[in-house]
């Protein structure tokens, strides 16, 4: 499914329903923007990966503009500021009012902007493996210094000067990366992922060699009213878990849980226990 708005027109598709049989009658789940990240990835990241959440909430996947399946544009228009404009635009289009945000990597620096400057919009947020300021950036620098092979650290720099090109080169970066991203990598399913999204190496470079160097949002993280919970995994490189522990120190009442043997793919590497988390996270922790 597609909705045009704003400049743009963003791909989108529901998983679940959102009327559930409660006994004899029907009970409504709460509505879930599943944010991907990248950026230069696409919503195949997420999904069928945390397809089995859709058991507790109805999940709606999507595209950042200049993603996936959703429209291209200038290279200059693949920013934060419009993708956090764009899913206000699209929780309208959908007729939600609040919405639960699950964020993960860059799309938990989505979310984490959206749930500050939409705090009446947003009736949970989960913020999966991420980072409220742009220094990130550095310090994976300094992990990979320590951690990573010679090959790793040759490729990333890729990355930090934002020079990917093409897609192949995108694949090429994951595979390499791979055993980084996840303490339970497997190469032939990630190559199976890979073959399944579409890759967009112009919004990488626009984020990574431009805003996402600028970013920081903790200031405004007092702002989020909604229950938190805020996930890391241990061994990330890329978002490690000092920066989810900012991030819960900020916003009032959040819950941080760090996975202790997981990576930046936490569903992966330590699954049941993170969709326990998950799924246990909104019976209990309601607003009203």
């Amino acid at each position: 499914m597609r909705a045009r708005i704003r400049d743009t027109e963003i791909y989108f598709d529901v998983e679940g329903p959102g009327l559930a049989v409660d006994g004899q009658g029907l009970a409504e789940r709460p509505v879930a923007l599943m944010i991907h990240g990248g950026p230069g990835g696409d919503h195949t990241s997420l999904r069928p990966a945390l397809s089995p959440l859709a058991d507790r909430m109805q999940l709606v996947f999507f595209d950042h503009r200049g993603h996936g399946r959703s429209a291209r544009g200038p290279r200059e228009t693949y920013t934060l500021e419009n993708n956090v404009e764009d899913m206000e635009a699209l929780r309208a289009h959908l007729g939600l009012d609040k919405v639960v945000l699950l964020g993960v990597s860059y799309g938990g620096m989505v979310a984490l902007t959206y749930a500050a400057r939409y705090p009446e919009r947003v009736s949970h947020l989960i913020a999966v493996v991420t980072a409220s300021h742009g220094g990130f950036i550095a310090r994976a620098q300094e992990i990979l210094a320590e951690r990573g092979t010679p090959e790793q650290r040759r490729i990333a720099q890729r990355l930090w000067d934002g020079a990917i090109e093409t897609e192949d080169q995108m694949r090429e970066f994951f595979a390499v990366m791979g055993p980084l991203y996840s303490t339970t990598y497997d190469p032939a399913a990630a190559a199976v992922a890979a073959r399944r999204a579409i890759y967009s190496p112009d919004a990488l470079n626009e984020a990574f060699g431009g805003f996402l160097r600028s970013y920081d949002v903790t200031e405004q993280l007092g702002r989020i009213s909604a229950p938190a919970l805020v996930i890391a995994g241990r061994h990330d490189w890329i978002c490690p878990p000092e920066f989810s522990e900012l991030i819960a120190a900020r916003i009032h009442g959040a819950d941080l849980r760090i996975f202790e043997r997981s990576a930046h793919r936490p569903w992966a590497d330590e699954g049941p226990a993170f969709f326990d988390v998950v799924r246990g996270f909104l019976p209990y922790r309601s607003t009203p």
